[in-house]
């Protein structure tokens, strides 16, 4: 048995990490059972976010650590990153959506289509928690098909943009100090800075959520909004393939950490089910028990080595937008098995606050559509190995 202070790793796959992705893994688990544990339900519990960790989540490198060092960041590799999802899930899932969004929606297109000077000014600060970003890509109306957005935006003169529309489900959006914002234009698709502030521009918070109750959902609402060239476009990309390329490095993200949360809820159910007495025995001594615990190690198991292998082949720049589609799709579907599976074990007291297993579960469902639904996630796949597109 695992237990508070250690992951659940049944193959030793920790055995092929580096000591620097060992403690990186280490650090990440000790903040989250100091700092998140005993405080994430009353948030959860209160439509909350806990804003306070945000500076010691900085503090810690835990945004963008994979950037490079020379704008504050830890230039870590890709699995160490996965891993530091991997316990922040463990804590919640709302707290992983956040260092997601920071680090691969809004640092890493700051970093791979901005000028020098939008890097410089914001990747620093974003590092160390000082500025929370958000991303715009979904709206109302168009989630899995973001090349249909109606956010437009028109050039003024004079280096001006004027940018009309809104967005929907965005993480962070009613707290950040700048969106990432895609829109429209008469050459295609392309990505704006838009900092918190800019007349014509709100960021109302989404209430009444039943899932990722622990994190800030916003809608965000642009009315005649005017930015500065020089300062808002990020001139590196052109296309949809510039969102697309940011969602796939939140989906590897996420592939590390529903495990995250699945990893909780099997250590949950596994030493509830040590300590349980029906029939004057734990209920783990039960061959029916037994099998559900079997079966969650082992999609568990099966989930971590997927990730391991995808994360080494990103830090060689061999990785394909297609492979992280089937590790977020499998990894993400396995670990809501799990916590379904694990309230089950628990009975009536899986649907308890004490316990973190409802919480995960329902954070799951969100995480199972959002970055790109499961059933989108398939069609990926299909067509990958097919080579035909069946989207339509």
């Amino acid at each position: 048995m695992a237990g508070i202070n250690e992951l659940t790793d049944y193959m030793d796959f920790q055995s092929l990490l580096t000591d620097e992705e060992k403690l990186v893994r280490e650090t990440a688990r000790k903040f989250i059972n100091d700092q998140v544990l005993p405080i994430i339900d009353e948030h959860a519990q209160n439509e909350t976010f806990p804003s306070h960790l945000t500076k010691p989540m900085g503090e810690l490198g835990f945004f963008g650590p994979n950037l490079p060092e020379k704008y504050g960041c830890a230039g870590l590799s890709n699995v160490a990153y996965g891993l530091l999802m991997y316990e922040l899930e463990r804590g919640d899932s709302g707290l992983r959506s956040f260092a997601s969004v920071q680090g691969s929606l809004v640092m890493y297109p700051i970093y791979s289509y901005g000028t020098d000077a939008q890097k410089d000014y914001w990747l620093p600060r974003m590092a160390a928690g000082e500025a929370i970003g958000c991303f715009g890509l979904t709206e109302p109306d168009f989630g899995s098909n973001p090349s249909g957005m109606r956010t437009r935006a028109v050039r003024e003169g004079n280096g001006k943009w004027r940018i009309n529309g809104s967005k929907m489900w965005i993480t962070n959006g009613s707290v950040a100090d700048v969106a990432v914002v895609w829109a429209q234009t008469e050459d295609g698709i392309r990505g704006f800075l838009v900092e918190k502030g800019t007349p014509g521009f709100s960021a109302p918070q989404m209430k009444g959520k039943w899932s990722l109750r622990a994190s800030v959902t916003s809608e965000l609402v642009f009315e005649d909004v005017i930015v500065d060239e020089e300062k808002s476009l990020l001139p590196g990309v052109k296309g949809i393939k510039g969102p697309l390329s940011c969602l796939t490095q939140a989906r590897y993200g996420i592939a590390w950490g529903a495990l995250g949360a699945a990893d909780a809820c099997y250590q949950c159910a596994l030493e509830y089910s040590l300590s349980r007495i029906q029939f004057d025995k734990p209920i783990a001594s039960y061959q029916l028990q037994q099998k559900k615990l079997a079966e969650m190690v082992t999609e568990l198991t099966k989930g971590q080595l997927l990730v391991m292998h995808l994360g080494r082949l990103k830090d060689q720049g061999k990785y394909t937008p297609a492979q992280v589609s089937m590790a977020k799709m499998n990894n993400v579907n396995a670990s809501l098995e799990i916590a379904r599976t694990a309230r089950t074990m628990l009975g009536a007291n899986g649907i308890m606050g004490e316990y973190p297993i409802m919480r995960h579960m329902a954070n799951l469902e969100s995480v199972y559509t959002y970055e790109g639904t499961h059933d989108m996630h398939s069609l990926i796949i299909g067509q990958q190995v097919t080579g035909i597109q069946a989207f339509r």
